[in-house]
């Protein structure tokens, strides 16, 4: 049928009645929006789901620390006990355990990252080198710790290393003290990796500095943090990366990043920033924001000094497209709300006459169109799915358009206005500082503009002046 020779036979209605059908239409697509964002949210789910299988094969979130020191030694308590009327004295040794960070540690990490894909999802993944020095001296005041220098047992001395996820790492591990190498352990690593690691038992002169220099290959996914020790740590980090995130308790102290990659510099993290004297009675354990549970029987002394302090450098894919399409369809409604008032001003003022039923289904294709964003970006990648997507839906509402409103020129208009509004919310999506800015001065306009086109109508009368049926 030719939409310039729509037949009327709808009975008419008030302006203020047909602003009400409107809104309640709207108020009823709120349903189908809900579900979208559910959807979104479901299917970031099966994305994470998939990203925690492909780091299950390889590695994933690493927190590495050390190396620390545990020197043993021997505490002997004496007790009085009265029995029988007769006080008995009695005196027991106990082994006990020493904590000693390095005095100075220097960390090199060399990140190469890389994305591993299952089916239509993939994860940043990384394989890294990460080598170090560190530097351990038995302090003068050792007495000061309650534990005399003869008590100590310098020849069962442990070096622990802290990886969180050891199936990270590589078989290219190596740990040397005063230049000689050592045989490692696997396991009974640091409380603050909950015992995860691998140790090396040694002994120390403690007249002389013990000197430790390690290196390993980790393999890893999404981020890579470093639990600093001792009264300085010194850690240097270069990547390929273009888009690094800086996080946890530290931040670098200068950092280069180019689209060829980063380079960070952590010059100086000192005990007085981390709290900590660098001989301890107890091992501090896992940092409050990595999201582990507490070390549960580590150690009987580990893991009860405290949470420990970590610097967190993350590997962020710059198009997080589940994040993107969410943030779109919390602006869903704004679309159904300026398609609907287009549809209004014609009816009120053009004398379109729109029934509920077509309000209906304009809005099914605006909510539509997120469905098929999503789909689409987890096959294209978002940009083309935008593309994708929002061409679709202007084609197809602007044609509908034409037999609603009765006129390809008022069909053109919408499919103008559409057209417009996906184009403004690609930009928000694109520009989260004045994301909010823009939007709110866009709904500004948008009302006063229906105030100004809405000025002269009666809401409550029914039918139309012989004006607007001439404008029509």
């Amino acid at each position: 049928m030719d939409p310039e020779h729509r037949p009327e036979h709808r009975p008419e209605r008030s302006p203020g009645a047909k602003l009400a059908l409107t809104g309640l239409v709207a108020l009823v697509l709120m349903i189908p929006l809900m579900m979208v964002y559910s959807l979104v949210y479901d299917r970031e789910s099966q994305s994470q789901t998939a990203q925690a299988s492909i780091a299950a094969g390889w590695g994933g979130a690493q927190t590495v620390t050390g190396p620390v020191l545990v020197v043993p030694w021997m505490q002997e308590v004496t007790r009085t006990q009265t029995i029988d009327g007769e006080d008995r004295t009695t005196t027991t040794s106990h082994r006990r355990e020493l904590f000693f960070s390095p005095a100075h540690q220097s960390i090199a990490t060399q990140i190469d990252p890389d994305r591993k894909g299952y089916a239509i999802y993939e994860t940043v993944v990384y394989d890294s080198a990460m080598s170090g020095t560190a530097r351990f001296e038995m302090p003068d005041d050792l007495e000061r710790y309650g534990v005399k220098p003869g008590d100590l047992l310098l020849d069962q001395v442990e070096l622990l290393f802290g990886v969180s996820d050891p199936r990270g790492l590589k078989d290219d591990v190596r740990v040397s003290v005063n230049g000689e190498a050592q045989q490692l352990q696997p396991g009974n690593g640091p409380a603050a990796t909950n015992g995860s690691g691998f140790s090396a038992f040694t002994t120390w002169d403690a007249s002389a500095p013990l000197n430790v220099a390690w290196e390993f290959g980790i393999r890893g996914s999404k981020s890579l943090s470093v639990i600093p020790r001792g009264g300085e740590t010194e850690w240097t980090v270069t990547s390929s990366w273009p888009h690094p995130s800086f996080g946890g308790s530290f931040l670098p102290d200068s950092r280069e990043i180019t689209d060829a990659g980063f380079t960070a510099n952590y010059d100086g993290i000192t005990n007085l920033a981390l709290g900590r004297a660098l001989v301890a009675h107890q091992d501090d354990g896992p940092p409050v924001a990595s999201g582990w549970e507490a070390p549960i029987d580590v150690a009987d002394e580990r893991g009860e000094g405290g949470t420990s302090l970590a610097a967190t450098i993350g590997l962020t894919d710059p198009v997080d497209l589940y994040s993107q399409v969410d943030r779109a369809v919390k602006y869903g409604f704004l679309f159904i709300g300026f398609t609907f008032a287009t549809f209004l001003m014609f009816d009120i003022v053009g004398g379109a006459r729109v029934a509920a039923a077509e309000y209906l289904l304009t809005g099914a294709g605006l909510v539509l169109f997120f469905v098929l964003l999503l789909a689409f970006a987890e096959v294209t990648g978002f940009g083309w799915a935008y593309v994708i997507a929002a061409g679709a839906v202007i084609g197809l509402l602007t044609a509908y358009s034409a037999a609603v409103l009765g006129t390809w020129r008022r069909a053109g208009f919408v499919g103008a206005m559409l057209a417009g509004l996906y184009a403004v919310l690609f930009v928000l999506l694109n520009m989260e500082t004045y994301s909010l800015l823009i939007g709110a001065l866009l709904l500004f306009v948008a009302l006063a503009g229906i105030m100004y086109a809405t000025r002269g109508v009666n809401w409550s009368a029914v039918g139309r002046s012989d004006n607007e049926v001439a404008a029509a």
